[in-house]
C-alpha cells in the first residue's frame, strides 16, 4: 500500500472510481455488437474490459484489500444504471433521439440481462481479483499478482457475465453463439492484458512511485 498524503488519497479515490465506472459502462454498451475475424466470433467489449482489472489492481495496490473492496461496491450501483441508460439511449449504436429518452421508462428485458450480469460478474469477478492480487502483492517480482489476478479473475467475469446475459437469450445469434464468443473473449482478454496492460500497469506503478518520492522530497524541504 502506497503513503498518500489527504489530497493525494481523496484525488486516487475519485479518479479510481470514475475509471471503473466509465470502463464497465462502455464494455456493457460495446459487447452487444459482435464481430467475426477468420470465422472466429467476438464482440468489441474485449477490447475495453481489460483496463478494469488494471484499474482494479492500481486499486488495491494504492488503497490496500479493504478499502478496495468498499471502492468496487461504491461503484458497481452507479456503473449498472449508466450502463443500462447508455445502451437504451445508443440503442443498436445510435443515438435514439426522444424515442429513446421515453424507452427509459420501459423495461428492455435484453438490456437488462446484460447490466444484471455486468453487476454480478464486476462483483465476483472483482473480489476475486482483489483477494488473489492482495495475496501475491508482496511477491518479489512485480508482475506476478497482477498476472494471476487477471487469469483468474478474468476467467470467473466471463463466465457469469456470458451465461446470465446470453444464455437462452431473445437475441438468436448471441443464444447460439455465447460459448464461443465468451471463449474468444476471455482469450482475447487474456493476451491483451497479459501483452499490454501488464506493462501498463508496471509503468503506472512506477510512475506513482516516483511521484511519490519527489513530493516527499519536496515537503522535507520545506
Amino acid at each position: 500500500m502506497l503513503s498518500l498524503s489527504a489530497v493525494q488519497f481523496r484525488r486516487a479515490l475519485i479518479w479510481l472510481a470514475l475509471a471503473h465506472i466509465i470502463i464497465i459502462a462502455a464494455s456493457n454498451y460495446l459487447v452487444q455488437f459482435p464481430f467475426e475475424v477468420l470465422g472466429l466470433h467476438n464482440t468489441w467489449g474485449a477490447f475495453t474490459f481489460p483496463f478494469v482489472f488494471l484499474a482494479t489492481d492500481l486499486t488495491v495496490r494504492v488503497f490496500g484489500q479493504q478499502l478496495a473492496r468498499r471502492i468496487i461496491f461504491a461503484v458497481m450501483f452507479p456503473a449498472l444504471i449508466v450502463s443500462y441508460l447508455v445502451s437504451i439511449i445508443f440503442a443498436d449504436g445510435q443515438f435514439a433521439g426522444l424515442a429513446g429518452l421515453a424507452g427509459l421508462f420501459e423495461v428492455n428485458v435484453f438490456v437488462a440481462r446484460i447490466a444484471l450480469a455486468s453487476f454480478m460478474a464486476y462483483s465476483l469477478g472483482q473480489l476475486l481479483d482483489i483477494k488473489i492480487f492482495d495475496r501475491l502483492r508482496k511477491a518479489k517480482a512485480w508482475w506476478v499478482a497482477p498476472a494471476a489476478s487477471t487469469l483468474l479473475g478474468n476467467a470467473l467475469d466471463t463466465l457469469v457475465f456470458f451465461i446470465i446475459a446470453f444464455y437462452a437469450s431473445s437475441d438468436a445469434y448471441m443464444a447460439t453463439n455465447w460459448p464461443e464468443i465468451a471463449f474468444m473473449d476471455y482469450s482475447f482478454k487474456l493476451t491483451v492484458s497479459l501483452l499490454f496492460f501488464l506493462p501498463a500497469y508496471g509503468l503506472v506503478l512506477a510512475a506513482l512511485q516516483r511521484r511519490l518520492i519527489k513530493v516527499k522530497a519536496s515537503l522535507a524541504e520545506v
